[in-house]
């Protein structure tokens, strides 16, 4: 079949879908978006490309699809119709898990019921969030001396000498041995399959992590547990699925790793794609702890014993290699308090929060000439102890397929060393980042030190970030995608798709497209934007904060049904809450004091029963929350939601523009903002039956310049202008 048959057909299972549906509306942007969905996915050319032939065509769209287009089948039901005429499959990517849960539980199961043969799809999740069972049956039993305990790894600083089992202590492992052996019974109940989310109470990371399956634990087929393993079950799964829903994080983190299909030979969804290129930093920034360092003579002492039983040639390096990485890293953590040490005892940053880290910043990306020493030392000694236990890992491996009698064994100890060659790996990681300089015109990484302190221990760890997430992205992803949808209602800043395409590092590639998809709401009639301008001025925190609450005090007094208040800053709401009169106390919901699913049947009970409801919330109730109709007739915003001003990365992406004779200001905070203010105002109107109110008490909107930039970016709400 030629490209645009491939596209006419797709467009047509598209319609069909919509037509066969009861009390669908047709909506003429869902299908300028479908359109252009199949004509990307059917130009895209799949396949490994051999060598000499041409570079295979690619095609890229950039879709923003204002709130009601209805994009997941927009996007689903052409590139699903293109992957079975093709033969491939269908990735769909997410930033969080309630768009993931809507997909599987419902898009994709009324979508297949629409089509004319079966729909294979599965939700895929990183390995971590599935039970190693042979990890829980030796901590069920109590034998967990050596393997899978974390306490005494990540806890407490090694050089602590190692105290007498104290009663409190004793208490301590009998609650944690049978809190896993009630899982284990659970698991061979069948009230419990293995997976994280679906235990009844899911447990924190502390106490899940010594049980979790992981990639460096893990034996794969060789482990005696291999024919029972809820995350092999759950691969067999996704090997036959025709649809793949997964997150951007396991997206980029499993980049070569073959969990999910090859990305030259699938059609790629991005959604809640305005995510992505914070998702990517995160993803490829890393760090090392310079405080605890015992871990490292653990590693070694495991590392030896396993390499002697195996007959390692390679373990006569580990005692020379362990001693002098720690000795490098302890050089470093000394080295950088001598540097930066009058910084990081300096008391925590103004309105940081109690209890948080003290920072410290590399200027320039530049790493002070002292500290180069050690952290080359210390890359070059970690790359040393990792070859070594590559070998150690090679050699079980062949030991299990030898004798599959000592599977089990063989397989307890590989997960010993195992449990912590993730810190070395991330120790090599970080300081190669951290010595790296940046070639001539390039941005040099982002790198800095910080400081907690727990009681009488302090940690000091050393970070280093890119900072161009579209670099990254370009790099590690792009060059490896051949057709790819990257869709959200908030993509284009200030009505321009320049910012994002630039942090996504599509930017200047000719394989992309854009088009933006009104929604089809009518927002005038629908919303109101009031724009109260207060008389103090924003930058004067409490002087702005002081009249902000009194005006916000006074316009939640009118709320009748349901409302959402967003703030910036916690010491924002604190203060909002502090000053509440009694006659509001009793329907106001705060972020923090009950889990958001609680808070949220709570606050939808209450406007139920006619009683108003007001949410009190951060940047986490600013996107992702669907309160349509009733729900939230009233929206609140405090002020512009501009990023926090001490982000390391972004401090160093901004230094380096203004020494480029730039204004990062108008670059970077401004676009940013305008996407963050979309998602906000997005919370407003959820359907075309919808009326709501907007309030925003920041006189910035509609007094300056960028103010007017960021209100070309939002739905063109009447506008209402209030004075203070």
């Amino acid at each position: 079949m030629t490209a645009q048959q491939w596209a006419d057909g797709a467009l047509q299972t598209f319609e069909a879908v919509v037509q066969s549906t009861a009390g669908f509306r047709a909506r003429e942007g869902q299908r300028l978006m479908a359109e252009r969905v199949a004509e990307t996915f059917s130009r895209a050319e799949l396949g490994k490309a051999e060598d000499g032939d041409e570079e295979p065509g690619r095609a890229i769209a950039v879709v923003q699809a204002g709130t009601g287009v209805g994009k997941s089948l927009a996007y689903s039901a052409p590139a699903i119709a293109l992957a079975l005429s093709r033969g491939t499959r269908v990735v769909i990517s997410t930033a969080t898990v309630a768009l993931q849960e809507q997909l599987v539980t419902k898009d994709l199961p009324a979508l297949a019921a629409h089509l004319d043969e079966p729909l294979r799809f599965a939700l895929a999740k990183g390995r971590g969030r599935y039970v190693c069972k042979l990890k829980l049956e030796r901590l069920a039993a109590g034998t967990d001396d050596e393997f899978g305990a974390t306490e005494d790894l990540f806890g407490a600083p090694a050089e602590e000498p190692e105290a007498a089992p104290t009663p409190k202590s004793r208490q301590g492992a009998q609650a944690r041995m049978k809190f896993y052996a009630s899982m284990a019974d659970a698991l061979a109940s069948g009230s419990w399959d293995g997976d994280r989310d679906t235990l009844q109470h899911p447990p924190e990371p502390e106490a899940w992590t010594p049980v979790a399956a992981e990639m460096h634990s893990c034996t794969g087929r060789h482990c005696p547990m291999f024919s029972q393993c809820t995350y092999y079950d759950r691969r067999k799964e996704l090997v036959a699925a025709q649809v793949i829903v997964a997150n951007h994080d396991l997206l980029l983190s499993s980049l070569g790793a073959r969990l999910l299909p090859d990305l030259d030979n699938c059609l790629l969804i991005l959604d809640e794609a305005h995510h992505l290129p914070s998702t990517a930093l995160s993803q490829f920034a890393c760090e090392v702890d310079l405080s605890y360092l015992g871990w490292i003579d653990k590693l070694a002492s495991r590392a030896l014993r396993i390499g002697q039983l195996v007959e390692v040639a390679e373990i006569a390096d580990i005692p020379n290699h362990a001693a002098r990485l720690r000795a490098a890293l302890q050089d470093a953590a000394r080295l950088a308090m001598d540097l930066y040490g009058e910084s990081l005892r300096a008391a925590p940053r103004a309105g940081s929060g109690a209890g948080l880290p003290t920072r410290a910043r590399v200027a320039c990306g530049l790493l002070p000439e002292p500290l180069r020493e050690p952290f080359g030392q210390a890359a070059q000694h970690a790359e040393g102890f990792i070859e070594a236990l590559r070998a150690i890992a090679k050699a079980l491996r062949s030991a299990m397929r030898e004798t599959p009698d000592e599977a089990r064994r063989l397989s307890q100890l590989y997960a010993q060393i195992g449990a912590l060659a993730p810190r070395l790996e991330a120790v090599h990681a970080a300081a190669q980042l951290l010595t790296a300089e940046a070639p001539e015109g390039a941005v040099p990484a982002a790198k800095w030190f910080t400081l907690s302190t727990q009681g009488d221990f302090a940690s000091l760890r050393a970070h280093a970030s890119p900072v161009l997430p579209g670099n990254a992205l370009r790099q590690h992803l792009w060059s490896a995608v051949r057709g790819a949808v990257l869709t959200s209602a908030t993509l284009a800043s200030c009505g321009q798709f320049d910012f994002f395409l630039r942090e996504a590092g599509l930017s200047g590639d000719a394989a992309v497209s854009t088009l933006s998809v009104d929604s089809p709401f009518d927002y005038p009639r629908q919303g109101t934007l009031v724009a109260h301008e207060t008389r103090a001025e924003p930058r004067d925190a409490q002087a702005f904060t002081a009249e902000m609450v009194d005006a916000l005090l006074t316009d939640l007094a009118q709320v009748e049904a349901g409302a959402l208040v967003l703030f910036t800053s916690r010491e924002q709401m604190r203060r909002a809450e502090a000053e509440l009169p009694t006659a509001l106390r009793s329907a106001v919901l705060v972020q923090g004091q009950l889990p958001r699913r609680e808070l949220l049947a709570r606050h939808r009970e209450r406007v139920a029963a006619g009683q108003p409801s007001i949410i009190f919330g951060m940047q986490s109730f600013g996107e992702g929350l669907d309160l349509p109709g009733r729900l939230c007739e009233s929206l609140f915003i405090t002020k512009l939601p501009f990023a926090p001003p001490d982000d390391p990365v972004g401090e160093a992406r901004a230094e380096w523009l203004r020494a480029a004779g730039r204004d990062p200001f108008s670059e970077l905070v401004v676009p940013a903002t305008a996407i963050r203010l979309a998602q906000w105002v997005g919370r407003a109107i959820r359907t075309e039956d919808d009326h709501a109110r907007v309030f925003c008490y920041d006189k910035r909107l509609v007094r300056t310049g960028y103010g007017q930039r960021l209100l070309a970016g939002l739905p063109p709400f009447t506008l209402q202008r209030r004075a203070g």
